[in-house]
């Protein structure tokens, strides 16, 4: 008499509606603003954001467990999942509305607006995650809420960029959101935000050229998600007054440079080959970094599981895999970006692990072109036994994706 295996099930689905606390939180730091007249409360949100989660994402560790493939069907069509990003837009714009309410009402003193800013900053920069989930998708509707999402940092070519730019070249030289080895977030912010930018535009009007149609038209998903952004600014300006427009400014800046440095620590320094035709290679697992850190990817709709998003764009958050040949990064995002921003510790603690992923060769990685000699020289001077050591080859890609369930990590991890 067999024995009945018990059906697989979404331990995580509970947990999911968390990521619905980041926009909730500038309710809570108005209430306690409200309550104690306390400016500090308004940086509740990026302590939260950026210090909490890293603890508690350390303290539960990672969750390497992928559905099996038999449920993913039925995983995807799950209208629970996708009513979760929906419902992140509201809580967006209502956030956006009231901070703009005590921006201009409220007689913050400059510490408490400049939390203000990062607050919101905050708010819609995760927002651009949740449209990255939506601007994916085929339905009509849901790459229309993607815009929607960006219009706030006024960030609404990333819908086109990264869906025809990033994608197509991602981990190469030629692509504005790959950072390369010895490249400071600072050096690569300019880069990423103007290349990302004209390459929007060359792509959108390219599109309606080889169509016969002029670039200047709304059918331009360039200048129809911008019009977005211009609409919302005249309408906010109008409820609280042209002074607003400075604040929604810099929560904008905050906010597509949170999507910025997340780009940044994704692919830094990883390359995609040249074939014997001259190609580039087929994007693979090893390709992205990855973290299985339960709590972010929980906050983020698991945008840490990228090289299975990379590999298969249209695969829903909640089916996302973990690949053993995936490079692995020692935190989660919300730390990372921490380190990102910090560039020498950013270089102790991501450059030697780019360089173990390619067993040691520089010339394998995607390397900053002025940074080039000096990570040459670097590497001579430690020559010796055990110094910069390489992990071992890097992983292959045939390997499937991970097996098993959760982990804990130490302190050390």
């Amino acid at each position: 008499m067999g024995t009945d295996t018990a059906p697989w099930r979404d331990t995580r689905k509970p947990l999911w509606p968390l990521a619905l606390l980041v926009p909730a939180l500038p309710f809570i730091a108005w209430s306690l603003w409200h309550a104690t007249g306390a400016g500090w409360a308004w940086w509740l949100t990026p302590a939260v954001v950026f210090g909490v989660i890293p603890v508690v994402d350390l303290l539960i560790g990672d969750d390497r467990e992928n559905p099996p493939e038999e449920v993913v069907p039925a995983l995807q069509a799950d209208g629970y999942y996708r009513w979760l990003t929906y419902l992140y837009l509201p809580a967006q714009y209502a956030a956006l509305v009231l901070c703009c309410a005590v921006w201009t009402y409220g007689g913050l003193s400059w510490p408490a607006a400049a939390g203000l800013v990062a607050t919101v900053g905050v708010v819609d920069g995760i927002a651009i995650n949740t449209a990255h989930e939506l601007g994916h998708k085929r339905e009509t509707a849901e790459r229309w809420l993607s815009r929607i999402a960006l219009a706030p940092t006024g960030y609404g070519h990333f819908h086109v960029e990264h869906n025809r730019g990033h994608h197509t070249r991602v981990a190469t030289p030629e692509d504005p959101a790959s950072s390369r080895l010895g490249e400071t977030f600072w050096a690569f912010w300019p880069r990423t935000v103007w290349g990302s930018l004209r390459s929007a535009w060359r792509l959108e009007s390219g599109r309606l050229r080889l169509r016969g149609r002029s670039p200047w038209t709304w059918r331009n998903d360039v200048l129809n998600a911008w019009a977005m952004t211009v609409l919302l600014y005249a309408v906010l300006a109008v409820a609280f007054g042209p002074g607003v427009l400075v604040f929604l400014a810099l929560q904008a800046v905050v906010g597509f440079s949170l999507l910025e440095v997340v780009n940044y620590l994704e692919h830094y320094g990883l390359a995609r080959q040249r074939t014997a035709a001259g190609r580039y290679e087929k994007v693979d697992p090893r390709h992205s970094w990855n973290s299985d850190r339960t709590v972010t990817n929980v906050f983020l709709f698991q945008l840490q599981r990228h090289s299975d998003h990379h590999a298969n764009p249209l695969r829903r958050y909640q089916a996302l895999r973990s690949f053993d040949a995936s490079p692995q990064l020692p935190a989660g995002y919300a730390t990372m970006v921490v380190a990102a921003l910090l560039p020498p510790v950013w270089r102790r603690v991501m450059d030697h692990r780019v360089l173990a992923h390619y067993g040691g060769d520089l010339e394998l990685a995607n390397v900053h072109p002025p940074a080039r000699d000096r990570l040459r020289e670097r590497r001579a001077a430690a020559a010796g036994p055990g110094a910069l050591s390489p992990a071992g080859p890097a992983p292959d890609p045939a390997r499937g994706p991970r097996r098993g369930g959760p982990t804990r990590r130490s302190a050390g991890g």
